[in-house]
């Protein structure tokens, strides 16, 4: 059996605005509940609800798409174990969760050759994750950064590119927190000068103190939908461990927001998109990723209204508007991703220290 937890995972963040914010009204129906010519099964994050991209596959291949939307690796995973086989066709996945699904022989292979694969940023095909034995079992599909994202009226936007800023008396009780401990160690690592892998037990004095200090500069720590109306309601400036995620989809009303990646790097989560191994649809399954990772649907998909992401394939820009592209810093990706790093998973004793240590700094 495979264990329902899991370490962490971008999910935490985009997933769980789309959910109290903006898709409540979206979320789709459980396997056998709607009844069409063809209905396809999928587990997916928020940003897949959006009619606006499902929609046109439903009405090229006349089919309903049944979505389940969940948060977190560990609950989809629960969901299978509580189905049937062949319940559920598709399954969107954190990409840092990809290998222990694939060894735990829940995922299909999927044919490469028929993938836009190439057409995929080459930081962001993480083929090292998706690829086991020379078979594929998954594509990533959409990506971001836990960065910085703030009011470019209310601070100065070239001081948003040096962490350290956030750290100084310039901004002193204008930053907000958001509440999520992976990501969060990660840039405080890069404000030290290390790499996210160079958490551990010795160096974790010293990231505390970093934390600690951060802590006496903000205003408040909170979770995704906590952080983000801070942001939005002007009780903070700047969102650290926010990114287009946070603030792309809440554009349109508050231009001010934007978001930045700054000169010591950022921490860059992704999503996947694969087929179950106990699909019984698993043609149109496989129909439903080609449509995904198409530039038009990806397109769709980062656009979503949950929740904004860079989509994985570069020729969705074709179809993405100069404003559109501009809210994603689209022109900036190269130089974003070379200067990115994935989530740091730690071992189950660093990250038992790593939780006290965030505790104590909830309760600093």
């Amino acid at each position: 059996m495979l264990s329902t937890t899991t370490a962490a995972g971008p999910l935490a963040g985009p997933a769980t605005v789309a959910t109290a914010m903006l898709c409540a009204a979206l979320a789709g129906s459980a396997p056998g509940t709607l009844h069409a010519a063809e209905e396809l099964n999928a587990l997916v994050w928020c940003d897949h609800t959006d009619p606006a991209l499902i929609q046109p596959f439903e009405k090229k291949y006349g089919v309903r798409v049944n979505l389940k939307e969940y948060e977190g690796t560990g609950t989809a995973l629960a969901i299978v174990e509580q189905s049937r086989p062949g319940d559920w066709d598709v399954f969107v996945i954190d990409g840092v969760d990809v290998p222990r699904v694939v060894d735990a022989g829940l995922l299909a292979e999927l044919p490469a050759e028929e993938l836009p694969i190439n057409d995929v940023f080459n930081q962001v095909k993480m083929l090292d994750v998706t690829v086991r034995g020379g078979k594929t079992y998954a594509i990533m599909e959409k990506f971001g950064y836990n960065v910085v994202s703030y009011n470019k009226a209310k601070v100065d936007p070239a001081d948003m590119r040096d962490l350290n800023m956030l750290w100084s008396d310039k901004y002193k009780g204008r930053v907000a927190v958001y509440d999520y401990y992976i990501p969060l160690f990660g840039q405080v690592a890069l404000k030290l000068g290390m790499k996210p892998s160079d958490v551990s037990s010795a160096t974790l004095p010293k990231l505390k103190q970093a934390l600690f200090e951060l802590k006496d500069n903000s205003v408040m720590v909170g979770e995704v939908v906590a952080s983000t109306t801070a942001l939005a309601t002007g009780e903070a400036d700047i969102l650290i461990g926010g990114g287009e995620w946070a603030v792309a989809v809440m554009r349109s009303d508050n231009p001010d927001l934007d978001w930045v990646l700054p000169k010591q790097g950022g921490i860059l989560w992704s999503q996947s998109l694969a087929v179950f191994e106990s699909s019984k649809k698993k043609d149109l399954a496989l129909k439903f990723v080609k449509y995904v990772m198409s530039p038009e649907g990806q397109a769709r998909l980062a656009t979503s209204s949950c929740f904004w992401g860079m989509p994985a394939n570069r020729k969705a820009g074709n179809f993405l508007t100069d404003e559109q592209k501009q809210a994603l810093r689209w022109d900036e990706q190269e130089k974003f991703l070379a200067n990115s790093y994935r989530y740091f998973i730690p071992d189950a004793k660093l990250d038992a220290e790593m939780l006290d240590v965030w505790t104590e700094f909830l309760q600093h």
